[in-house]
């Protein structure tokens, strides 16, 4: 048997036992973009701003960062260990909120393809503080364990770090998207419309938290995430344990299964990291037609998906479709001629 629906109110009431810390512009706007839409298919589509949220530039890190940095701070911890791509969004966000709250932040960034310039989301990391090394493993198991070992390292020396670990950070960056969901149910009440659709870019703790919120709150529609990469375990899965763990933390009883987790692989090509002719096409109709941009990387594969749902009418004629917009742009200035070009095609 399903477990109960939860009032929006009630769950707030239960989020707020946690520890957290004000970092994001909440609520975002949710904006109907109707030129978009025009060109899109005959759907109506509501983005939410959650490229927004402000700390340095915006996106979906500064809803988790609320609850990670509580947690750090809750635990007496005086210095982060993180890592992720040379152009994390993650890192980036990460990095400004301990320079928010006074925490020194040590960044490990997986080489990868990319460029060591600083540009895009590095640039900023360096703007606010953050001591950055750069290093071979690659993202995953690698990364994480060096990331582990780091942190024993400043511990040997008397230092409190507070470090990316899997089990522990995922389902409380989780519980952020939950709240997201309940944010787009009370603006979409306010316009007394109900949405068919919502769609995210996730293969992580934001779109277990979507899927998490879609369930505790009764959400009546699909909610579909769109995997930027590929990760060596079972994504579906791994959400549906990501959602349940972020459950316990908040004793609510609803529990997924892999076959609840709505999530797709197929817009990943060219690869990670990698702009994709479906994803440039998204970015310039969107930002020709109302001025929003996507990011490459993100968002525009994530819109891609969308796009090619409603044009294969996976998405009924007449539907109101909702896009979480979890931010990226400054990676748009680390590819400045690959945007260009694939742009221009």
């Amino acid at each position: 048997m399903a477990a109960p629906v939860m009032t929006i109110d009630r769950f707030l009431r239960r989020v707020a036992r946690l520890p957290r810390v004000d970092l994001a512009h909440l609520p975002t706007p949710l904006e109907e973009v109707p030129r978009f839409a025009e060109q899109v298919g005959p759907v109506r589509i509501f983005i939410k701003r959650d490229d927004c949220t402000g700390l340095l530039l915006g996106g979906n890190k500064a809803r988790h960062n609320e609850f990670l940095l509580a947690d750090a701070l809750y635990q007496g911890c005086d210095m982060l260990v993180w890592g992720a791509g040379v152009q994390s969004n993650n890192c980036r966000q990460t990095a400004a909120g301990c320079a928010k709250l006074g925490l020194e932040c040590r960044l490990y960034l997986s080489k990868g393809h990319y460029s060591l310039e600083p540009q895009g989301n590095l640039l900023l990391d360096y703007l606010v503080g953050a001591k950055v090394e750069f290093v071979d493993a690659p993202l995953g198991p690698e990364l994480d364990a060096l990331l582990n070992e780091k942190a024993d390292e400043f511990r040997a020396k008397g230092r409190r770090p507070y470090v990316w670990n899997r089990s522990r950070v995922v389902p409380r960056a989780a519980i952020s998207y939950a709240l997201c969901i309940a944010e787009i149910m009370q603006q979409m009440n306010q316009m007394e419309l109900k949405p068919d659709a919502v769609y995210v870019c996730s293969a992580g703790s934001t779109g277990a938290g979507v899927a998490l919120g879609k369930a505790v709150l009764g959400l009546q529609c699909p909610v579909r995430s769109i995997c930027p990469m590929t990760w060596p375990w079972d994504i579906p899965q791994a959400l549906a344990d990501t959602a349940n763990e972020a459950a316990a933390l908040l004793d609510i009883p609803n529990r997924l299964k892999r076959e609840d987790i709505d999530c797709t692989e197929n817009y990943i090509a060219p690869g990670y990291g990698k702009i994709s002719p479906a994803g440039s096409e998204a970015m310039r109709m969107l930002a020709e037609t109302e001025g929003i941009l996507l990011d490459p990387i993100y968002t525009a594969k994530a819109m891609a998906g969308l796009i090619d749902d409603v044009r294969q009418q996976r998405i009924a004629s007449g539907s109101v479709v909702v896009f979480i917009h979890t931010g990226g742009l400054p990676a748009v200035f680390a590819y400045p001629e690959q945007v260009l070009q694939s742009s221009h095609r």
